[in-house]
């Protein structure tokens, strides 16, 4: 442990006592990594070399982004919470103990945020956006933070998102984004298709629902034929409004332009199961045995057909 601390203590001397001569941009984010090594995000000395930072360098968007991570962290509380509920935001639980009676007693990891200091992180984030505007990464994580904040009512993350996408197509920037040499469409698509997952994971109330509904009819809005997003209306018709002639449209839609998509094809089986029609499910299964690489799965489909056929 004194070691530890002795370590920290280094750390932190050697990123804030700054040499006479002139210190660069560059040796500013070096010392913050030493300290986030040392310490973390939210660690000691964190926020007196960011001030400085700001301080020295103002049309820099890298310190406020360090500025909201320490802010971020430090709004955050974890807490182990008991629940009636066999899932919590797609989690399962941490723990599962049994009352007097025996019944199975649920707890969740629970994460809650101090609203003052997420309001500042949120602001610092918004400083870095408009000093850097191209940088794809810094708008994504003002996203992710306000997902993480509202949980499954994330109405400032869709509206934020939404926005996000409306730029993206009318303005055509010439997006940044760390380790990607170029954003293209589909790299994009692909970053908001991971955001859909997180509300269809959330998805425990009608809220969560109609943010993966609002997401994915913005982006074929501008991409309309693009088949992440025709399955996920797919699925949402399938899954939340139980109204399987309008999901079974767009797994149609998405197989004639991909007939080997694994996520339409095994949809359109399972809606065909649950209405218990063999019409229906010896349309799909062949392509199911096709085009799926499960070989254990292929050889259940296949016995499954031909009792289907006799």
């Amino acid at each position: 442990m004194k070691k530890i601390i002795f370590v920290i203590v280094l750390c932190f001397y050697a990123c804030i006592c700054l040499d006479a001569q002139e210190i660069s941009s560059q040796d500013y984010l070096n010392r913050y990594n030493a300290l986030v090594k040392a310490g973390g995000y939210s660690g000691l000395g964190i926020n007196t070399l960011v001030d400085k930072w700001i301080h020295d360098f103002p049309d820099e968007y890298m310190p406020h982004r360090a500025k909201f991570m320490s802010y971020l962290l430090s709004s955050k509380n974890e807490k182990v919470t008991r629940m009636n509920l066999q899932k919590y935001l797609g989690q399962e639980p941490v723990i599962t103990l049994r009352d007097s009676t025996g019944k199975p007693v649920n707890y969740f990891r629970e994460v809650t945020y101090d609203d003052n200091l997420f309001a500042q992180a949120i602001k610092e984030i918004d400083k870095a956006i408009l000093l850097s505007p191209l940088n794809l990464e810094l708008r994504l994580s003002k996203i992710t933070a306000l997902c993480g904040y509202e949980k499954d009512s994330p109405d400032m993350a869709v509206s934020s998102l939404n926005a996000l996408i409306d730029y993206n197509f009318t303005q055509s920037p010439k997006w940044t984004y760390p380790g990607v040499e170029k954003v293209d469409e589909e790299f994009f698509s692909a970053l908001v298709q991971e955001y859909c997952y997180t509300f269809f994971r959330y998805a425990s109330s009608e809220s969560g629902y109609a943010s993966f509904k609002s997401v994915s009819e913005r982006m074929l809005s501008y991409r309309p034929n693009d088949i992440l997003f025709l399955d996920n209306l797919g699925s949402y018709y399938l899954v939340y409004e139980k109204n399987n002639k309008v999901a079974l449209k767009y797994y149609n839609k998405v197989l004639k332009k991909k007939p080997d998509d694994m996520t339409a094809i095994k949809n359109c089986i399972i809606l065909a199961r649950t209405t218990k029609n063999k019409k229906l499910e010896k349309k799909y299964l062949p392509k199911f045995i096709k085009f799926s690489t499960d070989t254990t799965a292929v050889e259940a489909a296949k016995l499954r057909l031909k009792s289907i056929l006799n």
